[in-house]
């Protein structure tokens, strides 16, 4: 599969165990403590009616099979007259990544974003993850924190 053959849409509160099931793998194959993935679509169910939380969800044209997600909040600022937003997640399935999804869901996630009248986008990137700082500032984002002392890097990308 390439980027070009995944779809990438809105997640609906119908897709909260799906979405759920995915943020469950993220953090199981990372060894951090997790919920059960039951418990994070209990919350995706909620969280997906929200007007202020979008998921963009990938999936496989072909199977409809989830291959990934971004999770995005979005908040006021009095920096600008439209909200700032944070990517809190972005997954891709294992066995998929280095195909395009990654850059399909980043792409829709900040379309979206802007279609709400967006002013930035920022992502929290670890600082060791040189691969991931990559991946962000091949799509337009700055770090806008010293490396020096931060375990985490804080990433922008300003929207027009």
């Amino acid at each position: 599969m390439t980027g070009a053959a995944t779809a990438v849409r809105l997640a609906t509160p119908a897709d909260a165990y799906v979405v759920g099931g995915l943020l469950f793998d993220f953090n199981t194959e990372f060894g951090s403590p997790t919920p059960s993935a039951a418990d994070f679509g209990d919350r995706f169910t909620t969280l997906l009616a929200r007007s202020d939380v979008l998921v963009v969800l990938a999936e496989d044209p072909a199977t409809g099979e989830a291959t990934g997600f971004g999770l995005l909040t979005l908040r006021p600022t009095p920096y600008g007259d439209g909200p700032l937003a944070q990517l809190e997640e972005l997954y891709v399935v294992p066995t998929l990544r280095d195909e395009g999804i990654g850059t399909a869901l980043l792409t829709r996630a900040v379309a979206e974003v802007e279609q709400r009248g967006g002013i930035e986008v920022h992502i929290n990137v670890d600082e060791i993850d040189a691969d991931t700082r990559r991946f962000y500032e091949r799509h337009g984002f700055t770090n806008i924190q010293p490396g020096e002392d931060y375990r985490m890097l804080c990433y922008l990308r300003e929207l027009t």
